[in-house]
């Protein structure tokens, strides 16, 4: 009898226990759905910006815990992006933004637009130009063959200097989403490019900047009598204006005097205030010599050839260069870098960013005789 009520109280004492487990249980359940009900919550209402209680993704989680708050740099990624080298980031301009610049250049300068224009990689170009031909000789079947002239050369070196430009935006104006900064930035940096690129190839001096053809030495004499890198004018008959009678005979005396070969693709090229008095010439039958182009794409003509209005060209007056024919293709070498290089500035005057770009960029005549000018003199 003993060992039986032994027996019944054990599975008493287990009962109770096993009753206390599955209320143990059933509370930790109530409890974990609580706390899961009270995050289902949370997930509704809108974070705040930069509240801890985010959850975060791997990469991030370990990048705020690690290294922000306890300074561990194990198992996050470190990078780095400055601009003191290229491998690294450089100066560069984005493609997309550099073929912008160069559209809109050919468009504002119009010397670029028919000029040689020749990419470098580096600071200094040099272009070699032979300024006599091979001689030659004649001689019988049998007859001695004497050593002839060798070609002579001639270095040219074009002048070149840093074209810069700075426009500056202020950061409330960059942060608007509506604001394509990158238009924005190649108009402003175009602009000033076109603008001091113009005026260089036309009256640079050739110190710091490229050398403008208006600016070589120029005097009457033809092809093979006067040195090498000095143009030739002709004269347009009267001091400051075309003489009285046959102006356009001075006009088509200024095209014959450019060889054959360099007028195939030669063009006049003249400020609007020049052309306008062009306009208005008439030959002895009444016949306007310009010409205006007979599609929308054909160019206006003068005597046959395009026209070119470059406005840092001079205004009619005495003694002065104010029209140009030639093959500026042959006879105009622009030296310039490949890339435009763009510095990113928002510490200098803030609350403004300066985009403080620079292009290395050189010019000078290479050919003297590709190029003829008309000077408004007497003789």
């Amino acid at each position: 009898m003993l060992e039986v009520k032994g027996d019944a109280l054990e599975g008493a004492f287990e009962a109770v226990l096993q009753g206390e487990k599955i209320a143990a249980l059933e509370a930790d359940i109530a409890g974990l759905k609580g706390v899961m009900a009270a995050r289902a919550v949370e997930a509704q209402r809108p974070a705040l910006d930069g509240v801890k209680g985010v959850d975060l993704d791997p990469q991030r989680a370990a990048f705020v815990d690690r290294y922000l708050r306890r300074g561990q740099e194990a198992g996050v990624e470190l990078k780095s992006f400055s601009g003191a080298s290229g491998a690294v980031g450089g100066y560069a301009v984005p493609r997309e933004i550099d073929a912008e610049i160069e559209r809109v250049l050919k468009a504002m300068s119009p010397i670029r637009a028919i000029a040689n224009v020749v990419k470098t990689g580096t600071a200094g170009y040099r272009k070699l130009v032979t300024t006599g031909g091979v001689a030659s000789g004649w001689a019988s079947e049998t007859g001695a063959r004497g050593e002839t002239a060798t070609p002579s050369f001639a270095e040219i070196a074009p002048p070149s200097g840093e074209l810069f430009a700075n426009p500056a935006a202020s950061q409330a104006m960059l942060d608007d989403a509506a604001f394509d900064v990158e238009s924005w930035l190649a108009r402003e940096i175009a602009s000033e490019f076109a603008a001091a690129e113009g005026a260089a190839f036309v009256n640079g001096n050739g110190t710091n900047r490229p050398k403008g053809f208006l600016t070589y030495p120029v005097t009457a004499e033809a092809d093979g009598v006067r040195a090498f890198g000095t143009l030739q004018y002709v004269a347009s008959g009267a001091a400051g204006a075309f003489a009285s009678s046959g102006a356009a005979d001075r006009l088509i005396d200024l095209v014959q005097a450019v060889k054959a070969p360099y007028r195939q693709g030669a063009s006049f090229v003249m400020n609007s205030k020049t052309l306008a008095g062009i306009r208005k010439l008439k030959t002895s039958d009444g016949q306007f010599l310009w010409q205006p182009g007979l599609a929308g794409a054909a160019p206006a003509t003068l005597l046959g050839y395009p026209v070119v209005e470059a406005e840092d060209m001079p205004d009619i007056a005495a003694d002065a260069l104010a029209i140009a024919f030639g093959n500026f293709a042959s006879g105009y070498v622009v030296a310039e870098r490949n890339e435009t290089s763009i510095l990113r500035d928002p510490y200098s005057n803030k609350p403004f960013v300066h985009f403080y770009a620079v292009k290395r960029i050189g010019g000078a005549v290479a050919n003297s005789e590709a190029i003829k000018v008309m000077k408004f003199a007497v003789s």
